[in-house]
């Protein structure tokens, strides 16, 4: 038989079976927040143990153990990919990859490559994180930009981040500013629009919902703050670049 004819059996096959491969954006919503330092939701997705789950894997080979080898690979090769687009050192990303790699290759047991996947994610996404914070002096501005990447879906005010920081709003919106070089208000809406871009390429979310969940106050004040700091409006962007950047 040969490939053409093997692959229409196969297909054939997968199609009366009903199995359907994960949705692109669960998987590059996953690698973005690997990339961008997110250790809460690559923490939530390593309990809910998605990686172990066979459900919308695929085979890439019949033997479970294997196939899980192979998911394993193809997950660190995505992985790094995207890190080093957001700015890891290649060389260390490879060398992490290199290790990772070497050390699932010694596992015997889906349980133990499990584990091993949650370590590797979790160890890039706190290098991520770490470097996205290397500029940063002091604990007070560090201790802002977590508070505020994990409050992306709430309306953040400075008194908010003072009394979170036990500073006076005059003293941290200086601190912020000397360190960073923006002011609060101002980082605030850059971390929300970067959101706001990564939802309008990954997700089906209508700008509604976008704009509530970003805690703008209308779906107008969303449009009008985007655009002004894309250049587009959210419905061009989509247009654009809805999943093109994969």
């Amino acid at each position: 038989m040969n490939l053409q004819k093997e692959w229409h059996k196969q297909e054939l096959k997968a199609a009366e079976d009903s199995l359907a491969h994960r949705p692109l954006e669960e998987e590059y919503t996953f690698y973005h927040a690997v990339s961008s330092g997110d250790i809460n939701y690559v923490q939530d997705n390593c309990r809910q143990n998605i990686f172990g789950s066979p459900a919308g894997m695929g085979v890439l080979s019949h033997n479970p153990l294997t196939n899980m080898k192979y998911h394993f690979v193809v997950t660190v090769a995505m992985i790094v990919r995207h890190c080093v687009e957001a700015g890891m050192e290649l060389e260390q990303a490879y060398r992490l990859s290199d290790f990772y790699i070497l050390k699932m290759d010694a596992c015997t047991s889906i349980a133990s490559i499990c584990k091993l996947h949650d370590s590797m994610v979790l160890d890039y996404t706190g290098k991520m994180l770490l470097l996205k914070k290397e500029n940063v002096i002091s604990k007070p501005v560090i201790r802002c930009m977590d508070y505020i990447y994990s409050h992306l879906n709430c309306r953040i005010t400075i008194e908010e981040l003072a009394g979170y920081t036990d500073l006076s709003p005059s003293y941290l919106s200086r601190l912020f500013k000397q360190e960073l070089g923006v002011p609060i208000s101002s980082y605030i809406i850059e971390k929300k629009i970067e959101k706001a871009q990564h939802l309008l390429k990954y997700s089906d979310y209508s700008f509604i919902d976008i704009a509530n969940y970003l805690a703008f106050s209308s779906q107008s004040h969303f449009i009008q703050t985007f655009k002004k700091s894309v250049g587009l409006t959210p419905k061009k962007y989509r247009d654009k670049f809805y999943r093109t950047s994969w």
